[in-house]
């Protein structure tokens, strides 16, 4: 991994993206693609497999890909992930220069 552009993942987060990618068939890889967001300017996107790009996060047995120019966008960000009785989601958890949105899925860079 590029040494500042990794991704933290938490230990929640690693757990359920073990867990995607063994049920996609593909133990051990994701994909995390940033999208124009709707209430900030990016949104994620994470896909079973290593679709391309370079990895940005590694932990608890599953490595994460991006592609490479995402890499700075990526930078200070922390993926979790929070369950419940009715469903769960991954949410952004942001650093220094970045907010997220109320929804917890979408970030912007501050400027």
């Amino acid at each position: 991994m590029p040494r500042g552009h990794s991704l933290r993942l938490t230990p929640a987060a690693a757990a359920e993206l073990c867990r995607q990618a063994a049920v996609a068939g593909t133990p051990g890889l994701m994909h995390l693609e940033l999208l124009e967001g709707a209430c900030e300017a990016w949104t994620i996107r994470l896909r079973p497999g290593h679709l391309a790009g370079t990895p940005v996060a590694r932990a608890d047995g599953i490595t994460l890909y991006s592609p490479a120019g995402q890499l700075p966008l990526l930078q200070g960000l922390q993926l979790d992930y929070r369950g419940d009785l009715s469903g769960g989601g991954f949410l952004v958890r942001p650093g220094p220069g970045v907010r997220s949105c109320a929804c917890g899925a979408a970030f912007s860079r501050e400027s």
